[in-house]
């Protein structure tokens, strides 16, 4: 497996995603959760569950099934009714993190641009209920898939591995549920979040051209504006994160476009010199990068966020420093 070039790359590509994003999130988790990077506490449930879904996501598919499946291919994980549970959950826990994304998009969207709303939706309580009932409604949706796989081989009576069963190609039940599943993610929340932002966008920018009027006209033209550079910061942080999301899922959409369009199959995982595999797999290893990028654009947008950082990065050091300083 790992004597082509194209095994080389997805067998260092996994490891090193795992080593980076399973570390930055857990960071992100400890310190937004200690409510100090100057968010409220509504934008911060939005965000630490964006990094406990990330995390899973790294977590089930990329260290569990991706890195498992290439180093140890007859493990415990491959037997095919706990291969097709680990799907279940891998899809699972992916649109979690995927609708998670949007609706704290459109949390945004509704504390810029609906005043009156604001107050009863942009809450804890609101928040814990809306990321709830994302996580349920996925849930029963992804149920399905345990449901789609056959084993690959049957070995001593032990089923191995897991095939997607042929009928998922030709039966119209089983297409309209692969439609429904792609559309609903990414597809669905592509669109929601364009047009949230969108509509954010618009409305910053009346309010900037008239607050500008009124500077005009007033003495405190120079003057910094505080609503205005919040509002700034807000909008850097949300296009950051969905305009990424939408970038690293773009292949993997297209993949599915592809298979249902041409009338193809899904890889089979054997062949590495297939067309079909290396897009599909370059459609996955993107859309699970996307699972580690949003601690550094945390890092790069907010500043009490890198604040708590490096003090959290300091503070063992003047820890040890202190302690040695008081034992001479």
């Amino acid at each position: 497996m790992h004597g082509t070039p194209k095994g080389l790359v997805f067998a260092l590509y996994y490891p090193i995603l795992a080593a980076i994003g399973v570390p930055a999130n857990f960071i992100v988790i400890v310190i937004m959760s200690r409510g100090k990077c100057g968010l409220s506490r509504c934008i911060t449930y939005y965000l630490v569950s964006m990094a406990v879904t990330d995390l899973l996501v790294l977590i089930t598919a990329v260290i569990l099934n991706r890195i498992v499946g290439i180093y140890f291919p007859f493990s415990f994980l491959s037997i095919t009714p706990v291969c097709s549970f680990s799907f279940v959950l891998i899809y699972w826990i992916r649109d979690c993190s995927v609708w998670v994304t949007v609706v704290f998009t459109f949390d945004r969207f509704v504390a810029i641009c609906c005043r009156k709303l604001k107050t009863k939706y942009c809450t804890e309580r609101t928040a814990a209920v809306v990321i709830g009932m994302v996580c349920g409604v996925s849930c029963v949706k992804n149920a399905f898939w345990y449901f789609i796989y056959e084993p690959a081989y049957t070995i001593s009576n032990i089923s191995w591995f897991c095939n997607i069963k042929l009928i998922f190609y030709t039966s119209p039940a089983w297409a309209a549920f692969d439609w429904i599943h792609r559309l609903s993610t990414p597809c669905l929340p592509f669109v929601l979040i364009l047009l949230f932002n969108t509509l954010t966008v618009r409305n910053i920018l009346i309010a900037i051209r008239t607050r500008r009027r009124l500077q005009v006209r007033s003495t405190i033209e120079h003057q910094s504006d505080p609503e205005m550079e919040s509002r700034r910061k807000s909008i850097i942080l949300l296009f950051c994160i969905s305009g990424i999301l939408i970038l690293l899922w773009l292949l993997f959409f297209i993949t599915f476009l592809y298979v249902r369009i041409a009338n193809v199959s899904y890889f089979s995982g054997s062949n590495y010199s297939e067309s079909n595999f290396i897009l599909e797999e370059s459609g996955f290893m993107l859309q699970l990068l996307s699972s580690c990028i949003n601690p550094f654009i945390y890092a790069g947008t907010q500043s009490k966020f890198r604040d708590e950082l490096r003090n959290g990065v300091t503070y063992p050091v003047t820890l040890i420093f202190n302690i040695l300083k008081k034992a001479t």
